[in-house]
C-alpha cells in the first residue's frame, strides 16, 4: 500500500518569509482560486545580462514598514499571462525563489506585479500549495503563530 503524503493546514492568510529578498514575517493571502503566486513589486525593469533574461525590481511600496530601497536583480523564469480577479489579463515577469513557510523552505516562482492597492502584498496561489499544504479557511496565521 502507497504511504499518502501528510498535508500541512494552512489558513486564509499567514505572514512568510523571502530569505533571498531580505523578507521576513509578511503578510500572505493563501488564494486557492489562483493558479500562480505573486508579490508586489514596483520599477521593474528586464534586461539581456549574458544573453540571459533578467529582471530587475525593488519589492513591497516605500509606504510598506518592510521596505528597503534594495533593488534585486534575477533571472527571468518565465513570461506569464496572468487574468487577475477583476477579469484583466496582464503580461508578467515571474523569478524563481525560497519561501519559508512552517519552518520549511520551499522553492517558489513568484510573478512580480503592483498589488498597491491589495490588502495583502504576497498571493500564494494553487502551484504552490498542490501536494503541500490543504487550505482551512476558518484559520489564519497557522505557520507564523507556530514559530512564536
Amino acid at each position: 500500500m502507497k504511504s499518502e503524503k501528510r498535508l500541512k493546514v494552512i489558513g486564509l492568510t499567514d505572514r512568510i518569509d523571502f530569505p533571498e529578498f531580505d523578507l521576513f514575517d509578511i503578510a500572505a493571502k493563501i488564494d486557492t482560486g489562483a493558479h500562480t503566486s505573486s508579490i508586489h513589486c514596483h520599477s521593474i525593469r528586464t534586461f539581456l545580462s549574458d544573453d540571459i533574461q533578467r529582471v530587475a525590481f525593488k519589492v513591497l511600496d516605500p509606504s510598506h514598514k518592510k521596505y528597503c530601497e534594495k533593488e534585486i536583480v534575477m533571472d527571468i523564469c518565465k513570461i506569464r499571462n496572468v487574468k487577475s480577479s477583476n477579469g484583466i489579463t496582464e503580461t508578467r515577469y515571474s523569478v524563481r525563489t525560497k519561501v519559508i513557510i512552517f519552518n520549511k523552505t520551499y522553492s517558489i516562482e513568484l510573478t512580480l506585479t503592483n498589488r498597491k492597492d491589495m490588502k495583502f502584498p504576497v498571493l500564494i496561489g494553487s502551484r504552490m500549495l498542490s501536494g503541500k499544504f490543504i487550505v482551512d479557511v476558518s484559520k489564519k496565521d497557522l505557520s507564523y503563530t507556530s514559530n512564536r
